[in-house]
């Protein structure tokens, strides 16, 4: 059956009497039918025609719908399935990474910040004069190694004497010999490791 390309219940029944026609009347006039039956029976042929021809636009409709239905079911499948491939594609591309950097992915457990406050330190005498005084003074005096030299220094020295030096104001005080000399085994703050700068900034920042 060919495809309609137009609605037939557009059309108009044509005249049948006009000229256009006088052949088709004519063929049909015969000694018991007249020219005016001729017509009537072109008009129905005509009728019967048209209504086959809309019973067949209107199938035909309902079939491009249901093929227009089916594309678009096919389509939305096909995306879905798609969007299902990427997404195992970019979760197994995580999980590789998460294996190739397991140490990057580890959870970071939820701790309580440490405070550096929370243990009180022995510090030297001198360092802590230098400081007071807002002059520069090494980082050693806060690492573990400065701090067990001034609590070594703390428990063994005895009674010592009393050497005077001007404060800041210009007055003159008297301060313990230890506080007056810095220690001997001293490290340039560059030649501290990492570790010991770690040990050592919190400390002298709360010393501040």
């Amino acid at each position: 059956m060919d495809r309609l390309h137009s609605d037939p219940s557009l059309l108009v029944c044509p005249d049948f009497l006009s000229d256009p026609y006088l052949a088709s009347r004519t063929s049909l006039v015969t000694p018991t039918t007249t020219e005016a039956q001729a017509v009537e029976l072109l008009h129905a042929i005509w009728l019967t025609t048209n209504n086959a021809l809309r019973s067949q636009w209107q199938q035909q409709l309902a079939e491009d719908e249901c093929l227009q239905n089916e594309h678009q079911r096919l389509a939305e499948e096909e995306a879905e399935c798609h969007q299902q491939t990427l997404h195992l594609v970019e979760e197994t591309n995580k999980a590789d990474e998460r294996k190739k950097n397991r140490s990057k992915h580890l959870p970071i457990p939820m701790r309580p910040r440490p405070d550096a406050t929370d243990n009180e330190v022995l510090v030297s005498d001198f360092a802590l004069r230098k400081i007071d005084k807002g002059h520069y003074v090494e980082l050693y005096y806060w690492t573990n190694t400065g701090i067990q030299e001034a609590h070594s220094t703390y428990r063994t020295r005895d009674d010592e004497g009393m050497l005077p030096t001007t404060s800041a104001d210009g007055s003159t005080t008297w301060i313990t010999a230890a506080g007056a000399k810095p220690s001997s085994a001293v490290v340039a703050d560059r030649n501290l490791s990492p570790v010991e700068f770690a040990q050592a900034v919190p400390r002298m920042i709360s010393a501040l």
